[in-house]
Order: C-alpha cells, then structure tokens, then sequence
C-alpha cells in the first residue's frame, strides 16, 4: 500500500532547439506503474527556456504533438530568433566573461516564448498514464551547445494546506516594473523557507499567487537578467509584436534570407499569426475576433496571464527541513504594467503538503 509520495528524477537530452518530450513516456520507461498508484503528480523543470503547460491548456491541444507545435510556433514568429534583443547583445552582458559570452546562446525569444506562451516551472497533473505530458524545451540545441536538462516528478494522492503568509512586495513609480522576488534584499524565499521549516515537512509544493486585489500585475518564472527583463520585457509588454515586425521588415529587406519551405513573408503578418493559433486552440471566429481585441487593447495583460507560480519544496539531503527548490538561474517575478496606489504589491504564499 502506497503511504507517501514517490519521487522520480529524469534527464532529458534534446535533439533540436525546439522539442516537445513526453515524460510520461520516461516514467513508465524507469518506474513503471507509477502513474498507475497515484492520482496526481507535480511536474517541475528547472530551467527557465523550458517547461511545461497546465493540464487544461495542454488537453485544449488535445495533447496532440502537431496542435503542439503549430501553438509554439505562433509565439516563435512574435518573438523570432535573430531579432535585436538586447539579451542577446554579448558585449553588453558584463556580467559574463569573456569565455562565456563566446558560448553563451542567443536566447532572448526562447525566454519571451516561454513567458508569453504560459509555460511553467511547475505543474500539477491528475494522472492519465496513457496521455503524454510534455516537457517543451524552447532552446534545446544550439550551434555552440546541445544541453542536458533535467525534470523532477512528485507523484502523490493528496494535498493539504499547512500554512499560509501574504508578503507586500514594494514595486517602483514606473508604470511598467518587474521585481525580483527571489532577490536577498527582499528576503521572501527565507521566509518561505523559515515557514517550510515550521511545518516539518519532507516534500511539498509552495504556490505564490497575485492577490485578488492587484490589478494590473502578473507572475512568472524566468532569469532576472536585466536587459531582458528591463528592456526586451518591456518592449513587449507595450507592444507585444515590435519583435516581429522588425524581424519581418529585415526579411522582406532580403527575401535571399528566407528559406522558402519553412518560412513566408506572412508569418509575420497578423492574420496569420491569429489564425494559426487559433487552429491550435480550435477557436471559432467570434473567439478569434475577441482574442485579437483583446490583445490590441491591453497588450500586456495577454502577455501576462499568469497570477500564480508554484515550486517544488523538498529537503536536501541530510536536512530534515524542506526548502523551496529552483533551478540556477530560476527567479519568480513579478511584473506590472501600471502603477501601484502604495507603491507594493501582495502576493500570497500557500504551503501544500502532498501525501
């Protein structure tokens, strides 16, 4: 009889920049039945270029690999590889080396994709062994790298809140901000963990979520790189499609540039781009018409749909107290697009036991 969660950690080597890895696959690969004794599981990447979808927007895609990647393949035609992403800028980056900055990948639209597609850290599941659950790396393989990624799943039968704390995070006069919420200063992670360590618990997920208040504001997981989060965020969140457009004018400059079976000079023409997404997500018209409205009226507030992020809290080995767990360059951050009233903002923090 199964009396706890069951942990398992996979590896994961991508073929390509972009791919779309079924994990349930591995599991049953490595362990077996395991989704087969268990209601749920928690699936957690610790990257910030690659992760997973909701359960719920992944069945909207009918978990199908083609509906998959013409999904993805929208947001990478809004944020194209190659555009001029100040990311991507190497002699700007002083915070790399300059060995670093000779490997370093051209990233910029793998991060806005994940951002602006609602990719996630973390994601819980009711199980359905025989249904894939993907990992989606948006930046798998490059000319300089091929990387080793690596996802952990918590398969578990219950879940139970054991506390709870709301922070006031203080957000600057600017009517677009992102803060840093892992950054010391503000010292919420140590107060996660001091709370983690108060419930006594081994494994667990911890959920920070907007409160219902906020407006204007939203959640994510991702590097806090400054060029990125001050300056390409911020050029898409007033103008979600500026990438886009300049990449498209560059092209049509050069059609020699474009590869005639993979790209067109409309994939970056609007209608398209709306169109095919809403093939993915098996839109009707009126549906579509909305959507476009609502992402030309209040750009940001598409881009930033997400008011919750979750991570996994576990104890290191030889601790008997768990902690939040995130990946190398894994930060949450909170993002607004107008100003605060008080100049702060409130998230609230959930500690979850899974049993």
């Amino acid at each position: 009889m199964v009396t706890g969660p069951t942990e398992l950690r996979l590896t994961l080597a991508p073929r390509r920049r972009f791919e779309a890895i079924d994990v349930n696959t591995r599991i049953a690969e490595e362990a077996g039945d395991l989704l087969h004794r268990h209601r749920r599981a928690l699936y957690c990447s610790f990257h910030t270029t690659a992760g997973y979808l909701e359960q719920s927007l992944s069945a909207r895609l009918t978990h199908n690999q083609d509906r998959l990647s013409q999904f993805f393949q929208t947001f990478r035609a809004v944020f194209p590889a190659g555009a001029p992403y100040r990311h991507d800028r190497m002699e700007l980056r002083s915070e790399l080396s300059d060995a670093q900055k000779e490997i370093e990948p051209r990233n910029a639209d793998s991060h806005l994709t994940f951002i602006g597609a609602g990719l996630r850290n973390c994601v819980t599941y009711n199980t359905r062994p025989h249904a894939p659950v993907y990992f989606i790396d948006l930046d798998g393989k490059s000319k300089t790298m091929r990387r080793e990624r690596t996802t952990t799943v918590l398969a578990y039968d219950h879940e139970r809140i054991v506390a709870t704390m709301s922070l006031r995070v203080p957000v600057s006069k600017h009517p677009i901000d992102s803060v840093n919420l892992a950054d010391p200063r503000l010292g919420l992670v140590d107060q996660v963990n001091a709370l983690l360590a108060n419930t006594g618990l081994d494994r667990g997920r911890v959920d920070m979520v907007v409160d219902p208040a906020e407006r204007n504001v939203g959640l994510t997981v991702n590097e806090y790189e400054t060029l990125l989060m001050q300056n390409d965020l911020v050029d898409v969140l007033k103008n979600p499609l500026r990438f886009a457009k300049i990449k498209g004018r560059n092209m049509l400059g050069d059609p020699r540039a474009i590869p005639g079976k993979t790209l067109s000079y409309a994939k970056y023409d609007m209608v398209r781009v709306m169109n095919s997404l809403m093939e993915a997500l098996r839109l009707d018209q009126s549906s579509l018409e909305r959507l476009v409205a609502k992402i030309m009226a209040v750009p940001a507030k598409r881009f930033m749909r997400s008011r919750r992020v979750s991570f996994l809290a576990a104890s290191d080995p030889g601790s008997t107290a768990a902690r939040l767990v995130r990946g190398t360059y894994q930060s949450p951050i909170l993002v607004q697009w107008q100003r605060a009233e008080k100049q702060t903002r409130r998230i609230d923090v959930t500690i979850v036991q899974l049993s």
